[in-house]
């Protein structure tokens, strides 16, 4: 069998494209061996991560495993956390910064993007003042907190002509550019009804598998200032991801209800968990929850003539499904090294990102999480705009 590298497996599986491959027969691209088997030797992309949670390392990770990119720089609010940095990814000392000498970045050539990692209300904040420095960006989703911010961070890149870039790891995953096909292409015929849940039961903090300690008051997630919200924010987002991306369609009115509070001591700010209700142009249905009340993975999509689903769907995986004809199996790949190199590859031949990716299509995502919070808080349902 003829070998396929990773680069032609993102060829034919990267942004949208559906082509009809044999998916058992490729092999894993997740192994270190596969990932430091690297063909590029040209220039790399230098990326800074602003922020150094727990999500920063697995992005970290990705670039270490990335053709395309370097960990070239830190910005950092925790000096522990520069020292740690510094010395476990090699990082020069004149790349390191914190949150005050930040905006010094833009003398510093060695740094090309900048990938924000913050607690989502300081995502506007540091992606205006990485456009202002002249870097490129990437921030987490949810892309900010509010519809202002967003449309605020989109001009600050445009003004300063940089590219801004959303960071959907599952835009580039291949159970996931699947089911968009089969919704778009409609290989099922319409999509009429789909349901998408993600939640994860909050955990004792003496649980080492935990990464959020819920018992910790200052768990950003917990605090609305930060966060904007609680779950939907932080999981529901996929779930409205999956929905737009599988029907091809923007939501044109929500319904929504908030879910019991379990632990009113903890959840004071934010929602423990939320149920909305999406109406689409065709006439589809979306049925969406999400929570941190109990665990819950999955997407299944109900079309004309047959069906297709996940569980686990819109986590880390590795995800598994099926349609109604046949199994649904791709290989695993390494999710934040395969979008960091999509992104890089294009940056780096000055080439415009697609606009599934973009600050754009971040806003349309926050235009919907106030539709379903204003919905949630009024009984109403509530047109999109």
């Amino acid at each position: 069998m003829e070998k396929i590298s990773r680069r032609s497996f993102v060829n034919k599986f990267g942004m949208g494209v559906g082509a009809s491959v044999v998916m058992t027969s490729l092999p894993s691209f997740l192994t270190a061996a596969e990932n430091n088997q690297h063909s590029y030797t040209g220039k790399k992309l230098n990326v800074a991560l602003c922020g150094l949670g727990n999500y920063a390392s697995r992005v970290a990770q990705g670039i270490l495993a990335s053709e395309y990119c370097t960990l070239a720089g830190i910005i950092t609010g925790t000096p522990e956390k520069a020292t740690k940095w510094k010395s476990q990814y090699n990082i020069p000392e004149k790349n390191i910064y914190n949150y005050q000498n930040f905006d010094e970045i833009a003398k510093n050539k060695d740094i090309d993007l900048i990938y924000v990692i913050t607690p989502n209300g300081l995502h506007k904040e540091f992606t205006i003042r990485a456009a202002k420095a002249g870097k490129h960006v990437i921030t987490e989703k949810p892309m900010a907190i509010s519809v202002k911010d967003c449309e605020e961070m989109i001009k600050a890149c445009n003004d300063n002509n940089v590219q801004l870039a959303i960071g959907y790891r599952l835009h580039y995953e291949p159970t996931h550019l699947e089911i968009k096909r089969l919704g778009q292409e409609k290989v099922f015929g319409q999509v009429r009804y789909i349901e998408a849940s993600l939640g994860y039961k909050i955990h004792d903090p003496l649980d080492t598998k935990s990464t959020v300690n819920f018992s910790d008051r200052n768990e950003w997630r917990l605090n609305k200032k930060l966060s904007g919200g609680g779950p939907l924010m932080d999981l529901g987002v996929y779930c409205i991801q999956a929905s737009r991306y599988v029907l091809g369609e923007e939501p044109i009115a929500v319904t929504a209800q908030f879910g019991k509070v379990y632990n009113k001591q903890i959840f004071s700010e934010t929602e423990e968990s939320i149920s909305w209700q999406m109406e689409f142009p065709s006439g589809a249905t979306a049925n969406c929850n999400t929570t941190v009340a109990y665990d819950v993975d999955r997407f299944y999509a109900s079309a004309d003539e047959g069906s297709f689903e996940l569980s686990p769907a819109l986590s880390y995986g590795p995800f598994e499904g099926k349609t109604s004809k046949s199994p649904l199996k791709f290989p695993v790949i390494n999710q934040q090294q395969t979008q960091m190199d999509e992104i890089a590859k294009l940056l780096l031949e000055n080439k415009k990102l697609p606009n599934h990716i973009t600050g754009e299509e971040g806003l349309k995502d926050i235009k919907v999480i106030n539709a379903i919070y204003k919905a949630a808080e009024t009984g109403k349902k509530i047109a999109i705009l």
